[in-house]
Parts: structure tokens; sequence; C-alpha cells
């Protein structure tokens, strides 16, 4: 394999982070008489528009230097979406083919933003079988799977070098509470979850660790289990967040409470989060929000101020067929407005019922 190629795809790769601005933390706004603030990482703002353009750029490093991509690998990725877009995205960037393993009820609006992208789409049935699909693909084609399941975790800097942890608390640095009571993330890969989980401990932060999980996931149950074979045998209506099974990339060791969330109550949060942004977010995000606003809740309960973050995973504007349409919501039997009266009473009083 060329050295030379490798440094130039390198370079290429650092360029995009060098040109790029860091995302917004933008304060969600809560009643001054709470005395907790709420701030969302607006991870939509990345090129690629969303939270997996961090996870694409590391991917790719990682793979680069440790000299399995040369000039001529095709990239093959299983994904739901997100991470696949972003891929694409740095594929293109270095003249590579790129290939995305993903469920077949993939939002048509993800498969088009990875087309765009350049790359080609690999549809798969059973949301079970994208990994084992993607692996058996890239060998078929003397290719290089990229396995964001298996390798989120080690590929980005944990301890500093601009992650995403490290970012939040530079930014809350003049805050009144620069040190947040709770970080809320879901998981996917969970390489999110394990770079804050083990900077904040690096740092000797006291803040929390939440993870938010969907249905049909199986990180929830097995954390509650302490059993990490455990697996639902089914895929996550919430795209880009939730497995079939425990990925080797979550560290649960590093998280301080797994919060499940029901999809309806997911898509609830986000359509109510999305009133108050005044834009459109994504399902995963409504996820977040959901988590956040109930670890708010018993902040409240407790008397206790202090702020808590969580993010904004990518924009809405991905799923204006699936969460944003009322017809699909119907499609798929949720029922939402229990879970959107929980999250009005919640932003009027601060009273909690969790959609009960």
């Amino acid at each position: 394999m060329s050295r030379e190629w490798a440094a130039e795809a390198i370079r290429l790769v650092e360029a995009d982070a060098n040109r790029s601005a860091d995302t917004h933390l933008l304060p969600f706004p809560l009643p001054a008489r709470w005395g907790i603030d709420l701030y969302l990482k607006d991870e939509s703002s990345h090129p690629t528009g969303s939270l997996k353009h961090r996870l694409a750029r590391s991917l790719f490093l990682y793979a680069l230097c440790n000299g399995w991509i040369g000039p001529d690998t095709t990239i093959v990725e299983a994904s739901s979406g997100s991470t696949a877009v972003s891929e694409a995205y740095f594929a293109r960037m270095l003249g590579l083919d790129f290939i995305a393993v993903m469920p077949a009820a993939t939002s048509p609006e993800k498969i088009s933003l990875i087309e765009f992208q350049g790359g080609k789409c690999h549809l798969v049935a059973d949301p079970t079988a994208v990994v084992a699909t993607a692996q058996r693909l890239a060998a078929d084609l003397g290719g290089h799977f990229m396995d964001q399941f298996t390798y989120a975790e080690r590929a980005t800097d944990w301890r500093g070098n601009n992650n995403i942890a490290e970012s939040v608390y530079a930014q809350l640095a003049l805050e009144r509470y620069p040190e947040p009571a709770w970080i809320v993330v879901g998981a996917g890969t969970g390489g999110t979850s394990a770079t804050i989980g083990r900077y904040t401990r690096y740092r000797r932060f006291a803040t929390r660790l939440a993870v938010v999980d969907p249905e049909g996931s199986a990180f929830f149950p097995a954390y509650e289990k302490k059993d990490w074979t455990v697996s639902t045998g089914r895929g996550s209506r919430i795209e880009g967040i939730g497995r079939p099974s425990v990925e080797p990339s979550f560290q649960p060791a590093v998280v301080d409470r797994m919060i499940h969330v029901p999809d309806a109550a997911s898509i609830a949060a986000m359509r109510a989060g999305s009133a108050v942004l005044g834009r459109r977010v994504g399902g995963s995000t409504g996820t977040n929000l959901w988590g956040a606003f109930g670890l708010i809740a018993e902040m409240l309960r407790e008397g206790r101020g202090g702020s808590v973050v969580t993010l904004i995973c990518d924009g809405g504007e991905r799923y204006a067929d699936t969460y944003y349409s009322d017809a699909w919501v119907a499609d798929q039997g949720l029922s939402i407005t229990p879970f959107f009266h929980a999250v009005d009473l919640f932003l009027s009083t601060g009273e909690w019922s969790g959609g009960s």
C-alpha cells in the first residue's frame, strides 16, 4: 500500500476538520425559576448534517493509520443511515467507492443523502443481518468493512483532541453551571457514550452519564440484567440508536443510568422540542429530550439546580415521511398524544408523568 497515498488521504481528512467550525451548544428555554439549564449540542451543523460526521472522520483516520485502506479499496459499512451519509462523504473525498448496507426500512431521505454523496445502498430485509451482510460484501469485493460497531469506541481519542466531550465542557466554561449534572445520549455504536463517560472520569468531573434506549434495542435490558448476550432479534424504529444486540463499542461501566424510552415518547418529544426550537430535529433527538426532561423533573423534585446537556443528533428534514408524518405514525400503531401531553405538562409546570 502506498504510504504517499495514505499520507495525502490523512491530510485531506484532517483538513476537513481544520476548516470546520465547532458545533453550537444551544440553550433550550426552561422557566428561570427552576434554576436548571438545558443545553443541546447541535451536531446537525456538521457538513454531512449529523453527529456521525465526527465518527466517520475518526473511523477513516483509524483505518488509514492502520493501513487498512488503499487507493483502490471499496469501503463497506453497516449503517441505518447517518453514519453511511458521513462515510460516503469522506470516501468520495478520497476517491473511493462506498457501499452502505442498511435495513430496507431506512427512510428514503437518508438513502437519497447517501446517494447524493456518491455512495451506493445495499438494502437488507432482515435488520439483524446487516452486519453479517456487510462483512460478506466487503470480503467478496476485497474491500474494507469499516465496522463502526466495533471500532467507534477506540477510533476516537477520549482524552481530548477536540472530541465531543471536551467541546461541551469548553463551551460551558462561562455558564452559571459549567459542570453539568447530567449528559444524556443515545447508543447506536456506543462510541459517543464511551467517549463522554471516559472523558468525564479522566477529567475528574462529577457529571453523570445517562444513556437513553428505544424500543427493540438490547442495550437497556442487557444493562438491567448485566447480561451482555441479550438479543432482541429486531431493529430499532428510531434510526441511529438502538441495536438488536450489545455492540463491542458499548462500555456499560462508564454509564451511570440507562433509560428506556418508548418510541411514541421519542416522537412526541421530538415534535414538541421542534416547536420550541423553531426547527425540526430527528427522532433520536426526541429520545434524548425525553430522557433529559425526566432527569430535570427529578432534579426539581429534589430541589437541586444545575445543568443538563444532550444532543441534536440530526435534522428532522430526513424524516418528513416517517416521524413527522401522522399517517406513518398511525400505520406503526403508535399513539403519541399521551406523551405529547406529558411533555407539555413538564415544560409548563416541571411535573413529570412519564406519559402514564
